[in-house]
């Protein structure tokens, strides 16, 4: 997954019981919650916790063949996988009633998994697609058809940087200055590979990158029966590098003030001349649609620039690869096997394909996630868990609170619009109150392409939809059995899906330390969001307003470049260091998420001192939980990747976060001259 500042996560290279009253049990029940063969003792904390908490680990980890990565978060993964698998296999193995919601979840594994019928059909399920592209004659048709294949990007995490074939992308949202009311908003897209640097970098990754990309171009053209496919392959790679040159940085992309620009629709033509807008938004189905929000201006302008510069034929190549590149894994082997090649080996660094029914699972989530999470929290999440959970979420909720009363750099009257986004967070925890409703979606035992792209077009519907209706402040945007968290700044909400609401990252029968330090950092982390350095820029009802007095304003963003620069100081392969920009959002909720999640914990103590558990105290306990609860091991090529097109620092590093506690220092005797020390003035402390 990747970033968008409409929307924050933890980003996973990837329900049980919750019990908050185990916090209070006695010491003689708990186990510590600490993986003490994990560690790395003969490390010293102040020189790298993260290797300290997690080296031994680390040492003798393997990352399985089919991953990019491995470690906490694909463990928690595995467990909801196979939770899932027993759902939806279920479903597929026995006769469902037609039309129900578990006859689509069974019809479509069955569609996913029959390989027999999906070699026999060859390319003929993309025949009415790739003949539309076929007739294209001019630009008038080539408008047609960029509208037509507008789609939503429904994951909020990747709405900003839109990397598919289509050249824009839509999300739709409540406006930035009007909360009461949904905004269509037109996002960059139209790249293959994961983001700008992948074009325009002189590195030698970058380019052997680019080289592995036109020779998969070419050999999915060659196996649709293109006989000039290395021609148009090269006309492919070069569209794109145009491309990747008129887009915006993810930087700029996540710069909130920079993405409001509400133009009205019949005014494209004239602020972003080149493409023939009218057709274009009547085959979107939006030319009802008054005014459409360009978020990234420049980049909008110099792509539909190109639509009118580049050749036709250029155009129609790109479109033909990117149609079969899309649907590639439902199709027949070789195209699947060349696909997985390049998207997997190349980019990825992962040797091996996962199993057909792993991967058959993650589509089915993919497209009819509501439905698939509604019996997931039926059978492993139950309402008892739900409430236990939103128990911790306000404990957490209460010290973040008490953190603002005690800030002696902020002026009362920021502290008071601070206080009331806490008061109004909407917090959903497991599940949505109100689930999609599938009844429209058309789903085929025998046509696993056609309900893949039936389920695009449902979503794109679904979502164009909710322009003229009331904005729905409740909505989820992830499902269930998603091993993730999310911070919605425009909903002023939180969502945590029960998935993730398990162990090692909370354990009822693991000591209060641990599951503070780690559940509690995440959803200290996520309630930060909305106080990093976008989240801050949006009131209690979701509005694009500044609620701060100058000074305030200036601390704040003082302290967040003290962060940056502690980011961009860490060089995680020879020559690539961490982007302390790109990175500070998600930082700053990684530091002040933690402060928030260590005041919880020593509250939920009542004043009684933290019992030794396996030779460490309670602090102690609290930071290497949080520390192990980002142990990962990830492979070079994907790592690079994470790197240059993530928000997210990798996890190694954000495990060093504890440098900026205080507690930390005193917990485990961390003096002057260790290499993560930072004296007292260079910690960095916003909430």
């Amino acid at each position: 997954m990747r970033h968008t500042r409409l929307s924050f996560s933890l980003r996973l290279l990837v329900g049980g019981a919750l019990s908050v009253g185990v916090l209070a049990a006695s010491a003689q029940t708990l186990r510590s919650g600490i993986d003490l063969a994990g560690m790395d003792r003969s490390l010293r904390p102040g020189d790298d916790f993260e290797a300290y908490a997690n080296g031994q680990w680390r040492k003798q980890a393997v990352i399985p063949p089919d991953r990019a990565s491995t470690g906490v978060f694909l463990q928690v993964f595995e467990k909801a996988e196979q939770r899932t698998a027993a759902l939806v296999q279920g479903l597929a193995a026995a006769p469902q009633a037609p039309g129900g919601e578990a006859r689509k979840i069974a019809d479509y594994y069955r569609a996913f998994m029959d390989e027999d019928a999906i070699e026999r059909a060859g390319l003929a399920p993309l025949g009415p697609a790739l003949a539309t592209i076929d007739a294209i004659r001019d630009r008038t048709g080539l408008a047609r058809a960029l509208g037509g294949q507008l789609r939503a990007d429904v994951d909020p995490i990747n709405a900003t940087h839109f990397h598919t074939a289509h050249l824009f992308g839509l999300f739709v949202t409540q406006g930035l200055e009007d909360p009461a009311h949904n905004m269509p908003y037109l996002l960059q897209g139209g790249l293959g590979m994961p983001s700008r640097e992948y074009y325009l970098s002189t590195g030698p990754a970058m380019a052997a990158a680019r080289g592995a990309y036109r020779t998969y171009v070419a050999k999915l053209l060659r196996l649709a029966g293109d006989a000039d496919a290395e021609r148009k392959a090269g006309a492919v790679l070069d569209l794109e590098t145009r491309i990747a040159r008129a887009q915006a940085s993810l930087v700029d992309s996540e710069d909130v003030h920079k993405a409001n620009n509400p133009w009205p629709r019949a005014a494209y033509a004239s602020r972003a001349p080149g493409l023939d807008w009218t057709t274009f938004f009547a085959a979107a189905g939006l030319d009802h649609v008054p005014v459409v929000d360009a978020w990234q201006p420049q980049a909008i302008r110099d792509l539909s620039a190109l639509v009118a510069s580049q050749p036709l034929d250029s155009w129609k190549a790109w479109l033909r690869f990117h149609a079969i590149d899309e649907v590639a894994p439902l199709l027949p082997r070789a195209y699947a096997e060349a696909s997985f090649d390049f998207h997997g080996r190349t980019l990825q660094g992962t040797p091996t394909q996962r199993e057909r029914w792993k991967r058959a699972l993650a589509a089915v989530n993919a497209d009819l996630g509501d439905a698939v999470g509604k019996l997931y929290v039926q059978r492993y999440f139950p309402a008892s868990s739900k409430a236990q959970v939103q128990a911790l979420v306000k404990h957490i909720l209460a010290a973040f609170d008490e953190r603002v009363d005690g800030l002696d750099w902020m002026t009362p009257a920021t502290k008071q619009k601070a206080k009331a986004k806490i008061a109004t967070l909407r917090v959903g925890v497991g599940y949505p109150d109100t689930w999609r409703d599938y009844a429209a979606l058309e789903i085929r035992a025998d046509d696993p392409v056609g309900n893949r792209l039936r389920a695009e077009r449902f979503e794109y519907e679904h979502q164009k939809a909710k322009l003229g209706q009331p904005v729905d402040r409740g909505e989820w945007w992830m499902t269930p059995q998603t091993v993730n968290a999310v911070n919605l700044p425009l909903q002023n909400a939180l969502n945590f899906p029960a998935a993730i609401l398990e162990a090692p990252f909370f354990d009822p029968a693991a000591d209060a330390a641990s599951n503070y330090g780690s559940i509690g950092a995440v959803i200290g982390h996520e309630i930060s969001h909305s106080f990093d350095n976008t989240g801050a820029e949006f009131d209690d009802q979701g509005r694009l307003a500044n609620w701060w007095t100058p000074a305030d304003q200036a601390h704040f963003k003082a302290a967040g470049q003290k962060l940056v620069a502690q980011y961009d100081a860490y060089e995680v392969l020879p020559g690539l260091h961490i982007n302390g920009q790109q990175t500070l959002g998600e930082n700053i909720a990684d530091v002040s998420g933690l402060t928030a999640a260590y005041v919880a914990y020593h509250k939920s103590l009542g004043g009684r001192p933290a019992p030794v558990l396996d030779g460490l105290d309670g602090d102690q306990r609290f930071f290497l939980a949080f520390a192990q609860s980002w142990r990962e091991k990830t492979r070079e090529a994907a790592l690079r990747q994470q790197v240059i097109t993530d928000g997210h620092a990798p996890g190694r590093f954000r495990a060093q976060t504890v440098r900026n506690l205080d507690a930390w220092y005193d917990a485990f005797g961390v003096q002057a001259g260790e290499k993560l020390y930072l004296a007292p003035a260079e910690r960095v402390r916003i909430w």
